[in-house]
């Protein structure tokens, strides 16, 4: 990173890395009293905090013991400590304390099944609050080129795509043996690494709730937008809550705005009025009144609970150029089980039930299997009206249709029978 490092006081999250700041000159006031040696954390349940700054001191003095409390301010260049007289930090740290860059650095990590992933060669660290966590481990080919001095070669490495940094939340950490002394074995995982993006939402929310918020942060910056958004909407409101106020405020809009506009107003729902206000300022200003209505109640018809996210197509398209061109637009679309049959004015003219479309011959055109009969949703359609035509027919998403039939957006069953607000 450019910027390596804050003020400890500042309540923003503050990133930075292990290898960054071992070797940093170190002060107390104006006075510099040796280099930053190594960092002491504590395990616990959350995740490991830091206690202390180990500062080595030249010709054979006494290490200096630095609270983290009596780290002052930390720069690109210096940390600074504050205290009237360094001779009181004097000590040697305890066998059983946990060093990172004597312990962890450079240890091979192990999965579950003791499979070696990779070597520790960085060590992410975050200020959140005044205090310092340890959350990642790296072990990347980036963070090695940058210990081996290569830093200049790992970034255009990085830019042109041959290196990616990659980190693991400490979370997937085992616990270190309480008698670590020169801990000679290797970094375990609690799981496998590759196996969290597998994991469905709705379980890796049930994961999550059970996790100290430390922890299910730590696991939740792991995933990728989409992934995190379906999580995030299958995650309980209380937890919900405290997830999204420890968050980054783009970060949960870039999240909300994979939603449909109900799948959004039910998140925010659940936030203070000025974080509410806070997120939707940082969205399209088309979808944050969709929401904002949603959220005042002022407008109970069915169009804004419509999402632009479905497939559309031409009915002189053949199924084998459907089936070809649903591959690539279904990755981005909210509704997939049914494909819209429109003319060049998007007047809607059939649908086609996927499961129609996958049995049907390569050669025939939408036309000649599409559905003319479709149920459909006007503008002013009530929400109550929308919950009895999806009780009544069983679909899965009902298209809603303008003048002439001009289909304007389409509605899922979830949004309309889970709405909490």
């Amino acid at each position: 990173m450019n910027t390596i490092l804050t003020n400890k006081q500042d309540r923003s999250e503050s990133i930075y890395f292990l290898s960054d700041i071992v070797g940093t000159k170190v002060f107390l006031h104006d006075q510099k009293i040796g280099k930053l040696q190594d960092v002491i954390i504590r395990e616990h349940e959350k995740l490991p905090e830091v206690t202390h700054f180990i500062v080595g001191r030249p010709f054979g003095r006494k290490p200096l013991l630095v609270p983290w409390d009596k780290v002052a301010e930390i720069n690109r260049h210096e940390v600074i400590i504050s205290g009237e007289d360094a001779a009181i930090y004097e000590g040697e740290p305890a066998p059983s304390q946990v060093l990172l860059r004597d312990h962890i650095l450079d240890k091979k990590v192990i999965d579950m099944d003791d499979n070696e992933i990779d070597v520790v060669y960085d060590i992410k660290l975050v200020v959140r609050n005044g205090k310092m966590y340890v959350t990642d481990v790296d072990f990347s080919g980036y963070a090695l080129l940058k210990r081996l001095g290569l830093k200049p070669i790992a970034k255009v490495l990085f830019d042109h795509g041959v290196l990616k940094k990659d980190t693991l939340s400490w979370a997937y950490v085992q616990h270190l043996p309480e008698d670590i002394g020169r801990f000679r074995g290797a970094v375990k995982l609690k799981v496998l690494k590759d196996k969290l993006s597998d994991i469905d939402p709705v379980d890796l929310a049930d994961i999550l709730e059970e996790l100290d918020n430390e922890q299910r942060l730590a696991i939740f910056q792991e995933l990728d937008t989409e992934h995190a958004s379906d999580t995030l909407e299958e995650i309980e409101p209380r937890v919900q809550r405290t997830l999204i106020s420890s968050m980054d405020k783009g970060r949960v809009a870039d999240l909300i705005d994979e939603m449909t506009p109900a799948q959004a107003a039910d998140v925010l729902s659940v936030l203070p009025a000025q974080e509410k206000d806070e997120i939707l300022k940082l969205m399209e200003h088309e979808e944050a009144e969709k929401i904002e209505s949603l959220l005042d109640k002022q407008d109970d018809t069915i169009a804004n609970m419509t999402t632009a996210g479905f497939i559309k197509l031409g009915p002189e398209e053949t199924v084998d150029d459907a089936i070809k061109a649903y591959r690539l637009m279904a990755p981005d679309a909210d509704v997939t089980t049914y494909i819209y049959v429109v003319d060049p004015e998007d007047r809607l003219l059939g649908v086609v039930n996927l499961q129609e479309l996958l049995i049907a011959k390569l050669q025939q055109r939408l036309e000649e299997v599409m559905s003319t009969q479709v149920i459909s949703l006007g503008l002013n359609d009530t929400i109550d009206e929308a919950e009895d035509k999806f009780l009544r027919y069983g679909f899965r998403a009902l298209p809603v249709a303008g003048e002439d039939d001009v289909i304007v957006g389409v509605v899922p069953y979830r949004d309309i029978m889970n709405l909490k607000h």
